[in-house]
C-alpha cells in the first residue's frame, strides 16, 4: 500500500492537537481556550527548525568575537606586550577559551528557547546578541582584555542587569515602556527590523557578500572573491566576481520561488542546498579553501561528532563596582538591551499576528520578559555576553511557526549542537543570508500602516525605519524615534496648551492617538497579573468582586475608541445608567467622532 506522506503528517497534527501536549500549547484544534489558528505541530517542528539554520552562526560568530576579549586568559603584559599575542601559552588559552565558548553559547541558547516556548508559548528564539557580544568584546573588556574592565568584572555587571531586568519585569515596568511607545514607531521598528536584517544578508559577515565596506561611501558594491579584499573587507577589485555572492543570489531566488508555490520548508530547502553545494572543497565557492583558516575550519568540520566541557569560564565573576567604567558598562548594557530586546519581541509578536492592537501587547509579554531576564543572568554564568531575542526567529515565522513549539525545536537544535557542533557552525554566511533578506521583505510590509498623514507620527516613524539599519542598532533607532516624536508633539502640545487651541496643526485631527494606557484595566493595565489581582485583593477583599464586571467592559470597549476609557472609575459612572424600562445596564454607543475625543 502506497504510503502518503501528506495524509501522516496530517494524522501526526491530529494526535497531537488533541493531546496534552497541544492543549499546553494551544494548537489549532487542540480545544484549549485562545488555540493559535492554523498552528499545526509538523509545521512548528519545521518552522523551529528553520530558525536555528538561520541564526546558526551565532555558535561560531558568538566564540570568535568573545576569544578576541581574551575572556580569563592573561600573560605577562610587559614580557609580551599588551595583547600578549607573542605568549605562546595564552594562544593555548586562546584555543580552549573558544570551545569553551562554542559550548556556552549552545547550552545558554538551549535552555532559554525552551523556556520561551514552555512558559511564554512563543516562536522566539535567544541566544545572545550579537550587537551586546561586539559592545562587551571590544569595548568594555577591550581585545585581548585592554580595555578598562576585567572580562570577570564585565560577567559581574552582565548579571547585575539581569537582576535588574528580573525586577523591572516582575514589577510590570518593561511592558510599561513597551506600552507608552507610540503604535506608528512600534510598526517602523518592525519594518526597520527588517531592513536591518535585509541589510546584515547582504553583507559579507553574515550574509551573501553583494554589499562591502568602502572607504569613501561607508558601503558599496561588492561581491568580489574573499581574496581580492583588504585587511578591512573592502574589495579591491574584481567586484560582482565573486562565486560565493551569485550562490547566495541563486539561494534568494529558489526560496523565493518556493516561496511563491508556497512549499513547505522553503527557506530550510535554500538554507541546506547552498550549504551542500558550499561544503566540497577545490571549488569556486568553497566554504573551505586551501588557507590557514580553511584548513582550520575543514579540520573542525570533519570531526562531526564532539563535545568539549567548559573549563575556563562557567561562574567567572568578580564584582567590584568601584571604578565609573563599570558603571557605564552596566548602564549601557542596560538600555541597549531592553531597547533591542523589547523592540525584537513587539516586532516579532506583530509579524507572527500575536499582537492585541487595541492593547499594544502581546499574550505572553510578561513571561517572555521573565524569560529574557532569566537568561541574562545565564549568560553571565556561563561567561557570555547577554542574550537577547533574535530578529532571525522570523524565518520560522513565516514558515508558520506559530507556538512555543517552535522555540522548543530551536532549543532542541541547539542540545543536539553540543555535539555537532561542527557541522552546525560551519553553515555558510552566503547560505543563512537569502533568508535573512527574504524574511525582511515580509517585515517590511508594516510599513503601510504607518500614519504617514501627520508629520508628527511620519517624521519619527521614519527616523525609527532608517536609523536602526544605518546605526546598526535597534536601540538606537527607538531612541531616535522617541526623541524625535516628544520634541515634535511635545512642542505641538505646549504650544496648543497656551494659545488655548488657537495654534494648532492644520490638521492635528490626523494624528494618531496615543495609545499608552489602552487597557480594560485603566493604568492598572501596565501592571503584570498577578500584581493586579493582588491589589484588587487590598481593595475589594476575598469574597468581594471589583465594581466593573470584566464583561460589560469589554462589551463597552468592543463599541468605543479604547482611548476614550481611562480608569475604572469612568467605566463605572457610565455602566451605571440604567434603562428605565428593564432596570439593565444600557450599553452606551460611542459618539460620532469618538476617534477625536481627546
Amino acid at each position: 500500500m502506497k504510503l502518503n506522506v501528506g495524509q501522516a503528517f496530517d494524522r501526526l497534527d491530529r494526535r497531537v492537537a488533541q493531546s496534552a501536549l497541544g492543549h499546553w500549547f494551544r494548537l489549532d484544534g487542540s480545544g484549549a481556550k485562545r488555540t493559535r489558528v492554523g498552528s499545526r505541530f509538523t509545521t512548528e517542528l519545521r518552522g523551529g527548525l528553520a530558525t536555528f539554520v538561520t541564526m546558526s552562526y551565532i555558535i561560531s560568530t558568538c566564540a570568535l568575537i568573545l576569544t578576541d576579549s581574551g575572556g580569563p586568559c592573561d600573560c605577562d603584559r610587559e614580557q609580551f606586550g599588551a595583547t600578549c599575542e607573542d605568549d605562546p601559552a595564552y594562544t593555548t588559552c586562546l584555543q580552549v577559551l573558544k570551545m569553551d565558548l562554542i559550548t556556552a553559547t549552545c547550552t545558554v541558547s538551549c535552555i532559554t528557547c525552551v523556556l520561551m516556548g514552555l512558559l511564554a508559548n512563543l516562536p522566539i528564539a535567544l541566544a545572545p546578541g550579537m550587537g551586546l557580544i561586539a559592545y562587551f568584546a571590544y569595548t568594555v573588556v577591550g581585545f585581548h582584555g585592554t580595555g578598562k574592565v576585567s572580562y570577570q568584572n564585565a560577567l559581574a555587571a552582565v548579571c547585575i542587569e539581569g537582576v535588574i531586568f528580573f525586577g523591572l519585569s516582575v514589577l510590570g515596568i518593561r511592558q510599561w515602556f513597551a506600552r507608552i511607545i507610540p503604535a506608528s514607531l512600534k510598526t517602523a521598528t518592525g519594518t526597520g527590523i527588517g531592513i536591518y536584517l535585509a541589510f546584515i544578508g547582504l553583507q559579507s559577515s553574515a550574509g551573501i557578500g553583494l554589499i562591502t565596506s568602502s572607504s569613501s561611501t561607508l558601503v558599496e558594491l561588492g561581491g568580489c572573491p574573499p581574496e581580492y579584499r583588504d585587511e578591512n573587507n573592502v574589495c579591491t577589485s574584481h567586484h560582482m566576481q565573486g562565486g560565493p555572492m551569485w550562490l547566495g543570489v541563486m539561494g534568494l531566488i529558489v526560496i523565493a520561488i518556493l516561496s511563491a508555490y508556497k512549499v513547505k520548508g522553503s527557506v530550510l530547502i535554500g538554507i541546506v542546498l547552498v550549504s551542500v553545494i558550499s561544503w566540497p572543497r577545490g571549488t569556486s565557492v568553497t566554504y573551505f579553501p586551501y588557507t590557514q583558516a580553511g584548513d582550520e575550519a575543514f579540520d573542525y568540520f570533519k570531526k562531526v561528532v564532539t563535545f568539549h566541557p567548559i573549563k575556563k569560564i562557567l561562574g567567572k565573576f568578580e564584582f567590584d563596582a568601584s571604578g565609573g567604567q563599570f558603571w557605564i558598562a552596566l548602564i549601557t548594557f542596560l538600555y541597549v538591551d531592553i531597547l533591542d530586546c523589547t523592540g525584537t519581541l513587539f516586532s516579532m509578536a506583530k509579524f507572527g499576528g500575536y499582537m492585541n492592537e487595541r492593547t499594544q501587547d502581546f499574550e505572553g509579554s510578561s513571561v517572555a520578559f521573565l524569560v529574557d531576564s532569566v537568561g541574562v543572568i545565564l549568560s553571565s554564568v556561563f561567561g557570555l555576553a547577554p542574550v537577547s531575542a533574535f530578529i532571525e526567529s522570523g524565518a520560522g515565522i513565516s514558515e508558520g511557526a506559530k507556538t512555543g513549539i517552535a522555540s522548543v525545536m530551536t532549543g532542541f537544535c541547539f542540545f543536539i549542537a553540543l555535539f555537532f557542533a561542527p557541522i552546525f557552525a560551519s553553515f555558510p554566511p552566503w547560505a543563512t543570508g537569502p533568508a535573512l533578506i527574504l524574511v525582511g521583505s515580509m517585515m517590511a510590509q508594516s510599513v503601510v500602516n504607518i500614519n504617514w498623514k501627520y508629520i508628527g507620527d511620519a517624521l519619527p516613524a521614519f527616523l525609527v525605519i532608517v536609523m536602526i539599519p544605518f546605526g546598526y542598532s535597534i536601540g538606537y533607532g527607538i531612541i531616535a524615534g522617541i526623541g524625535s516624536y516628544i520634541a515634535i508633539n511635545g512642542f505641538i502640545w505646549i504650544v496648543a496648551k497656551i494659545s488655548r487651541d488657537r495654534i494648532v496643526p492644520p490638521n492635528r485631527r490626523d494624528k494618531e492617538m496615543w495609545t499608552s494606557y489602552m487597557s480594560e484595566e485603566g493604568a492598572f493595565g501596565i501592571l503584570p497579573g498577578w500584581l493586579r489581582r493582588t491589589i484588587d485583593y487590598c481593595r475589594f477583599g476575598r469574597n468581594q468582586s471589583p465594581e466593573i464586571d470584566q464583561g460589560k467592559v469589554q462589551d463597552i470597549e468592543a463599541h468605543e475608541h479604547p482611548i476614550s476609557i481611562h480608569t475604572k472609575t469612568e467605566l463605572h459612572r457610565r455602566m451605571s445608567q440604567l434603562d428605565p424600562v428593564t432596570g439593565t445596564t444600557t450599553r452606551i454607543q460611542s459618539p460620532a467622532n469618538s476617534t477625536n475625543e481627546l
